[in-house]
């Protein structure tokens, strides 16, 4: 028997000692031994004494010796002791924990009792995460009672302390709001409601149970870096659900009771009119994540056959002190667009379907222009995002306030420049161009599919061409692909097929190599972590407007805008491609095929 089983051996049913840790790696040349010898005077302290012995050694920030240097993290050291006892290591994703099954197991005083914490429940078998391998008391229990096979797997002890705590206190919340009141009938509108005689309560939206789930709900949301909550009721069990990287992911279920208890907290934060429930609403919510950052939410209700969805969007409290380049623009893409908003005065468009980035783009680009001896304003339905810099008015149609309306208001205001959340009709486009001719420089928003498409679109709505020519800068398409994550992605060939594909029909250089998109724990299998932005700039040249008095149809504004060194869409993606930031099939899946050329 070696060192390492006898090792083992002696620590079977005890848990982990930090002397016999740093004897470990010690023996792997993984620390230096007077760093283990300093440590193990420190290990006793009261300040270590309620600390697992890889939290211990993880707080010194030691390098690998053994490693080129790669720090000891927490993170590492759990997979380090995954391998040495030859376990599963598992990397706890709340996303994918079905936290009401997984708390059913066993009490929360017995979870916290072994430090263990379950994460999969499947029909005879049980995936118990631990970060104490050889501590095996709670199986043997436990197997007696519920009669099905452990699998026992080790996991980060932050994480097991963390998720442990949110799990069993979430899942308390949703009992104890169910329960609330008999779990009685709720004041939903609910289009196949049954009618219980005898069961006249309802959930109070101001019940702590619902307050803990709603604060867990915000806070989850953060950490996952959601750009959309959805809370769908259904007819028994209802979903909650966010969009992480522009995709949709099921995070819980609730009772259909406590959902709608939920939406009612909610609408009362946001300053809602909590009693109506047949028509669609809007709201906003400003709080703060854990780290003291602010952070906007909007909130839009509507109603369903099960009663109100709602729909939260949360807006990165971190847009507005993004550059250019962090969002995703070339070095050529922010020369174009620097020149275009540069201008003293006129229109530019930016142009995209809804989720494309528009309101980034818009926002990132004021900030920038609000200098002090600048007055900018902006009419918005609504104002997605409140910046002092800027002097924000909202759409209000019940009071007859309607974007028309408000540029109008907004010339008085002696702005220098005007944004305009969209131009939808010909009445808001005859405002957006009479400021354009009286000086001030206009920033506003079209759905298109690209950016020459907007000039018959200004034509449609009933624009005559000579008033375009007059006023319009230039306009700018968008879209946003889901960037490779760094920790997975790995190199491939290219074959010439799918090169074609991409960029036909132009014949730009072939890159060497592209990566593909594989999948880990940090992007939780997708292969992408984050996004970033496509760009199609159009300058409205003097031969272009030459080509618009003179009857061009749109492809061929196009051709010559191409000509002019435009990089459509696809081309564009194609460059990120090559970077190594994306791949060619997500690129496929988000830009539009070039049309008429």
């Amino acid at each position: 028997m070696n060192l390492k089983d006898a090792a083992i051996k002696t620590q079977a049913g005890k848990k982990l000692d930090i002397h016999q840790i740093l004897l470990w790696l010690e023996e792997e040349g993984r620390v230096i031994k007077d760093n283990s010898m300093m440590l193990r005077t420190l290990a006793d302290s009261r300040e270590n004494q309620n600390k697992h012995p890889l939290q211990i050694i993880a707080d010194r920030n030691w390098k690998d010796e053994s490693c080129n240097g790669q720090l000891l993290t927490l993170e590492f050291l759990t997979n380090w002791l995954a391998q040495r006892f030859d376990q599963e290591y598992f990397r706890i994703d709340p996303l994918k924990i079905d936290v009401g099954s997984v708390t059913k197991v066993m009490s929360y005083a017995y979870a916290a009792r072994f430090n263990i914490l379950p994460v999969l429940v499947e029909n005879d078998v049980i995936t118990v995460a631990t970060c104490e391998p050889e501590v095996t008391e709670w199986e043997t229990e436990l197997g007696g009672i519920l009669n099905k096979k452990f699998i026992r797997v080790i996991s980060n002890p932050d994480d097991i302390h963390r998720y442990l705590l949110e799990f069993y206190s979430l899942s308390k919340s949703v009992i104890g709001a169910s329960n609330e009141n008999d779990q009685s009938a709720t004041n939903f509108q609910n289009l196949e409601q049954l009618m219980d005689l005898g069961r006249a309560g309802k959930l109070d939206a101001n019940d702590q149970h619902v307050v803990n789930i709603v604060d867990w709900l915000l806070q989850y949301a953060y950490d996952q870096r959601a750009s959309d909550i959805h809370l769908e009721p259904r007819r028994e069990t209802s979903k909650v659900r966010f969009r992480i990287d522009g995709v949709m992911h099921e995070v819980y279920q609730l009772p259909t009771a406590v959902l709608a208890a939920v939406t009612s907290r909610i609408k009362i934060l946001g300053r809602m009119d909590v009693a109506e429930k047949r028509r669609p609403q809007d709201g906003r919510i400003k709080t703060r994540t854990a780290d003291g950052l602010e952070v906007e939410l909007r909130l839009s209700t509507m109603p369903t056959a099960f009663g109100e969805k709602l729909v939260m969007r949360i807006f990165d409290p971190e847009v507005l002190v993004k550059n250019f380049r962090e969002l995703g623009f070339s070095a050529a893409d922010e020369q174009s667009w620097d020149a275009m908003i540069q201008q003293p005065n006129g229109i530019i468009l930016v142009t995209g379907p809804t989720g494309s980035g528009k309101t980034t783009t818009l926002y990132s680009t004021l900030k920038q222009l609000a200098k002090p001896e600048v007055n900018v304003c902006t009419i918005e339905d609504p104002i997605e995002l409140v910046e002092p810099a800027f002097n924000q008015m909202q759409v209000q149609k019940n009071i007859d306030v309607d974007f028309a309306g408000g540029v109008k208001t907004l010339l008085r205001q002696d702005p220098d420049i005007i944004m305009i959340g969209e131009i939808r009709d010909m009445e808001t486009a005859d405002m957006a161009i009479q400021a354009a001719l009286t000086g001030h420089l206009v920033l506003s928003t079209l759905h298109t599919n690209d950016a020459p498409t907007a000039i018959t679109r200004l034509m449609d709505i009933g624009v005559p061409p000579y008033l375009i020519n007059s006023v319009l800068i230039g306009v700018m398409a968008q879209r946003l692909v889901r960037t490779l994550c760094p920790h997975c992605k790995e190199a491939v060939d290219i074959t010439d097929d799918q090169w074609k594909q991409l960029v036909k029909p132009w014949k730009p250089a072939k890159p060497k190599k592209i990566y593909k998109a594989v999948g880990c724990l940090e992007c939780r299998n997708t292969g992408y972590l984050g996004r970033m932005g496509l760009y199609e700039m159009f300058s409205y040249s003097p031969a272009l407007k030459k080509m618009m008095l003179d009857g061009g149809n749109v492809d061929e504004i196009r051709q010559q805008a191409i000509k002019e060194n435009m990089r459509v869409l696809r081309l564009s993606g194609a460059q990120k491609v090559g970077q190594g930031l994306t791949t060619v099939e997500e690129v496929l899946r988000v830009a539009p095929p070039p049309i008429g050329i």
